[in-house]
């Protein structure tokens, strides 16, 4: 099972690497809210015939199982948001590195909350990886302190962490229920959350524009986006919520790897150490755990 998990983090890693390039396009192209509202809607109409029978009895359910799918769905609802600004504001070479905060708060969570300990050399391997990932994602040739000043910086920060609160109790509410119940409730949510406030704001006339418009660009960004949660969710409920959600950052390498192929992108000697570290800690990490 854990072998399992973790070869599902590898697939939320591939898919989040392209997501994330499609989601920072459509949000600036239209809106932070809009794009939510297609990625999570696409969802929602996927999973719906797999989770129908189990929907009442989540519902009616007295043991807790709702009330952590409500919290999931309200945290990750906000993180969302937040990440999106983020994106839309920021460079991704500014907030990617910052984002690697999600892995530590979600393995600290995981730990007071469920008990959940992973060994020494997991925690040393996954710090390893963070600061890899960093390198990879930091594109400048110096650090300046001006980084902070950077636009989206500090968006991203609570962004971070607020997914990294999000990730916990999505992988403890896929535990404890079914995972594909988990990505669906939250995408739920989140659909009738963002159309009351495009209701509100009088844009349901532009959101069928959009949709009618950007079609080619939006679908393959909810398709990756909803595979990558799915793999995600799946994969904490086999293996260490910690081990997978690091493992599932290094999409960073996935979105350097990408910039050089299409962009022909020119990698800073801090970026190929960072990025030949990324691949052979997050290998090593993954042997061991699976072991």
């Amino acid at each position: 099972m854990i072998q399992v998990g973790i070869g599902l983090s590898f697939v939320a890693m591939l898919c989040w690497g392209f997501g994330d390039f499609l989601i920072q396009k459509s949000s600036r192209k239209i809106g932070d809210w809009e794009t939510l509202f297609f990625i999570t809607f696409f969802g929602s109409i996927i999973l719906i015939p797999f989770v129908w029978e189990s929907l009442l009895s989540v519902i009616t359910n007295q043991s807790g199982e709702l009330f952590i799918l409500i919290i999931a769905s309200i945290v990750i609802f906000i993180a969302a948001l937040i990440d999106f600004e983020a994106l839309k504001e920021g460079k991704l070479s500014i907030v990617e590195p910052i984002w690697s905060l999600e892995v530590p708060t979600s393995a600290i969570l995981a730990y007071f909350i469920i008990s959940e300990v992973i060994s020494v050399w997991q925690i040393i391997l996954i710090i390893f990886l963070i600061i890899f990932l960093v390198l990879v994602a930091f594109k400048e040739k110096s650090f300046n302190k001006k980084f902070f000043l950077e636009k989206g910086v500090i968006i991203a920060f609570c962004g971070a962490f607020l997914m990294g609160a999000a990730n916990f109790f999505m992988g403890w509410g896929g535990r404890i229920s079914n995972p594909l119940m988990v990505v669906f409730f939250t995408n739920m949510f989140m659909v009738f959350a963002t159309l009351i406030f495009i209701f509100y704001k009088g844009g349901i006339t532009r959101l069928t524009h959009h949709l009618k418009n950007n079609y080619s660009l939006l679908l393959p960004m909810a398709i990756f986006d909803n595979v990558a949660w799915v793999a995600f969710v799946f994969g904490m409920s086999m293996a260490p919520i910690a081990v997978v959600t690091a493992l599932s950052e290094s999409y960073i390498i996935v979105a350097v790897l990408l910039g050089i192929g299409i962009n022909k992108e020119k990698l800073q000697f801090h970026q190929k150490i960072g990025l030949v570290g990324a691949v052979v800690t997050a290998i090593i990490l993954a042997v061991i755990t699976s072991s």
